[in-house]
């Protein structure tokens, strides 16, 4: 361990050359990044298949696993697939076969396993010497003439076999299945999307090239995920993310209410969203139980057998079940956002972000071209075939002969070839005939096979020379394709539907939990606050501590909120379930609101939503306020009005009517349009009424035609029709004149 370690000697005899690390490092990574690209991660856009997965279907399909025959042993084909065409992890093949069978994972298994393959609680496969697979029928229609010339082959890894470059794909799996993966600087997301829907897309696509996103998704409105679920995204964001490539879509569980005996009830989840394991789902819910953070739920149990159902029961009956939901939607992986990043690769090569009418095209392009070759490669077939027959028409009217020269002759194929001028390849079909097969060639037999394979050949050459006729026979072909996979069938049928998520804005978690009840709110003139169960009209016995006294009260519900307004121009918020209730004297507001030391309470009202309210400073500046802008989330409230000291807020009353009236401790009245206030969530507002001297006393919004009406001290009511009034009316920030006669010295409207 002590010893000096000399470096090794450089190596003798050669030049070297020196090399700039940056550069080699970069050409390196590039070389890296393109291989994880190309022969990774990204899928091509005609097959949807990534490399390992094209390699398992090869591999399965020269093991002759079609559908319906024997099962094999998943680690012969594991095997077999990593020792031609493969050269990575057993385990990594694996995994790529063993999620291709998986109902949960791809909306159109490719692979029909036999034994454990995992679950959608997030459990593994079982080892693959204890599992079987073979191919399903969509495996087979991707595979669909192979053999038949209708695809390029390259050299596998070690230069002794061949594999497909790209399979003929007779299926659009890129967007039926989707793909997700991981490259270098890059990544792929592709939801699963319905067949039946697709195929209808790719029709109207070959019928109207010009066709926009738009058009085509009248006929795929989006994915269609294997575990089914509800997708909340609105339907301009779908179109926006299907005409980039680019977005994401909001994905919920389904669920119902289950009813039970005496009103008990409870949600039942039948579809959880896709890639969301459902045991992790259920920890979290019950951490979150733990933790209180889900008010509003009791409990939840697994029920699931092969279908899934997760139970939750309520806090209590009175709970709502939307909103109980609601909140879990929020706050666990009920909903999950699935990203949509249409990377893939364009002709087999080029990486690149396409829209859904790209990804169409591609898939139709492709098909096309395996029709343009396997329609060659059939003509190849039928042209030999003719070759064949003219031979074999010669050997049945001289048969003796053709017997006679085969006997004799010490060169049978030349002499053949000599006697009745025949091709290389007639005469060594001759040759190669069968004695036994001689007895069945006959002379019709012969020319009817001819006549059919000359017609087949007219047809296949008027096909290859008409691009209208290529689309027609695709159309077909799709047609086909559909009705295999139509609505009718379990596997073809929607899973996903589509439906528009509740306004979070339109939930309160404190009334969902509050019993719904009406109560009297009382307020003192010292700013103590209770609420009496039930509206009561006579408030003479309420008793009030020391030398406090009533104030104002109002109606209201338990689930109500109270806003409050102080002085320096800040609104609170109280929520009336919360309140003390009447059997004491209640509590001062400034234990529940955060109102600054030397401030008053200027008003306390109910909210209600909608409801505007018209609040003025004693300067006489205001303006109008939604009721919706003043609640306030937190105990330090929030800052509607803006004033300066020395003045105050003083006034806010309902904004319900078209004039505003307003007095002056000058005692000078006003009456002006109320449009010519602005309306504002926050601010100073503008001047009401012009004084020397004073401040504001009263004001009050009042419809004109009714006439402005106020109460005396005696509590006798008093009314001034519209056109007495004409000499009060005047504009915004006008002095005004004194009040009509009878009006209270007090300057209030009450």
């Amino acid at each position: 361990m002590g010893k000096n370690v000399a470096p090794p000697a450089p190596p003798t005899g050669g030049s070297t050359d020196p090399v700039n690390l940056r550069e080699a490092l970069e050409e390196r990574y590039l070389a890296y990044a393109l291989s994880t690209i190309m022969g990774r991660a990204l899928p091509d856009a005609r097959d949807g298949l990534k490399p390992v997965h094209r390699r398992i279907l090869y591999g399965m399909q020269i093991l002759r696993l079609d559908p319906g025959t024997a099962f094999k042993k998943c680690a012969k084909i594991v095997g077999d697939v990593m020792g031609s065409f493969h050269p990575h992890g057993d385990q990594a093949i694996y995994d790529a076969l063993v999620r291709l069978a998986q109902d949960f994972s791809s909306r159109y298994p490719l692979v029909d396993g036999q034994g454990n393959f995992g679950n959608i609680d997030g459990d593994s496969a079982a080892a693959y010497r204890y599992t079987e697979a073979r191919m399903t029928e969509v495996a087979r229609l991707l595979l669909e003439g192979i053999d038949e010339d209708a695809i390029d082959f390259r050299e596998n890894y070690s230069g002794d076999q061949k594999e497909p470059v790209v399979l003929p794909a007779a299926f659009p799996n890129l967007l039926a299945n989707g793909a997700q993966g991981i490259a270098v600087g890059m990544a792929t997301s592709i939801p699963p999307h319905n067949v039946a829907e697709l195929c209808d897309a790719a029709l109207h696509l070959i019928a109207h090239g010009n066709a926009t996103v738009d058009d085509l998704l009248a006929f795929t409105p989006g994915p269609d995920f294997p575990t089914g679920g509800i997708i909340v995204e609105p339907k301009a964001s779908i179109a926006e993310t299907y005409k980039t490539g680019r977005g994401s879509f909001r994905l919920r569980a389904r669920w119902a209410k289950e009813e039970g005996a005496r009103g008990v009830w409870q949600v039942v989840v039948t579809e959880i969203p896709y890639m969301v394991q459902k045991s992790r789902l259920i920890e979290k819910i019950a951490e979150l139980l733990n933790d209180k953070k889900l008010p509003l739920v009791a409990d939840i149990r697994d029920e699931s057998a092969e279908d899934v159902r997760v139970v939750i029961e309520p806090r209590s009956r009175t709970v709502d079940p939307v909103m109980m939901m609601e909140q879990l939607f929020k706050l666990t992986e009920l909903e999950s956002r699935f990203p949509m990043n249409m990377n893939v690769l364009v002709d087999g090569v080029v990486p690149r972000v396409i829209s859904l009418k790209e990804a169409l095209q591609q898939w139709l392009d492709h098909r096309r071209s395996v029709l343009v070759r396997r329609s060659r490669y059939r003509l190849g077939q039928i042209e030999h075939r003719l070759e064949v027959l003219a031979g074999m028409l010669i050997v049945f009217l001289n048969l003796d002969e053709v017997i006679r020269i085969i006997r004799e002759e010490d060169e049978p194929k030349d002499a053949l070839k000599a006697a009745f001028e025949l091709s290389d390849v007639q005469a060594n079909y001759i040759l190669d005939t069968r004695l036994r097969s001689l007895r069945r060639l006959e002379e019709m037999q012969l020319r009817l096979e001819h006549d059919e394979l000359e017609n087949e050949k007219s047809e296949i050459e008027k096909l290859l020379a008409s691009e209208a006729k290529q689309w027609k026979v695709l159309t077909a072909q799709i047609r086909e394709l559909k009705k295999k996979f139509s609505s009718e069938t379990a596997l073809g049928r929607r899973r996903t539907t589509f439906d528009e998520a509740p306004d979070a804005a339109d939930f309160d978690l404190a009334s969902v939990m509050v019993e719904r009840e009406p109560v009297t709110i009382v307020v003192s003139e010292k700013g103590w606050i209770r609420a009496l169960k039930g509206h009561v009209a006579d408030l003479s016995s309420l008793q009030f501590k020391g030398d406090d006294q009533f104030q104002s009260s109002f109606f209201a519900e338990s689930i109500s909120k109270i806003l409050v307004l102080a002085t320096d121009g800040k609104i609170f918020t109280l929520d009336a379930a919360k309140l003390p209730g009447g059997r004491g004297h209640g509590e001062p507001i400034r234990l529940m609101a955060d109102i600054g030391e030397g401030e008053e309470i200027v008003a306390v009202f109910p909210y209600v939503a909608g409801a505007k309210m018209l609040i003025a400073a004693t300067d006489s500046r205001g303006f109008v306020a939604p009721q919706d802008e003043m609640i306030a989330g937190t105990r330090k409230g929030k800052q509607l009005m803006g004033v300066d000291k020395p003045f105050n807020a003083a006034l806010i009353v309902p904004a319900e009517g078209d004039h505003v009236a307003i007095i002056g401790e000058n005692r000078r009245l006003l009456v002006f349009p109320l449009n010519q206030v602005p309306e504002m969530a926050r601010g100073k507002g503008v001047r009401l009424q012009k004084y020397k001297d004073g401040n504001v006393s009263d004001v009050r919004v009042f419809f004109l035609k009714d006439g402005l009406s106020w109460k005396d001290p005696a509590g006798r009511s008093f009314v001034v029709g519209k056109s007495d009034l004409k000499e009060w009316i005047g504009a915004r920030a006008d002095a005004g004149r004194l009040p009509p006669r009878g009006f209270p010295k007090s300057n209030k409207f009450e």
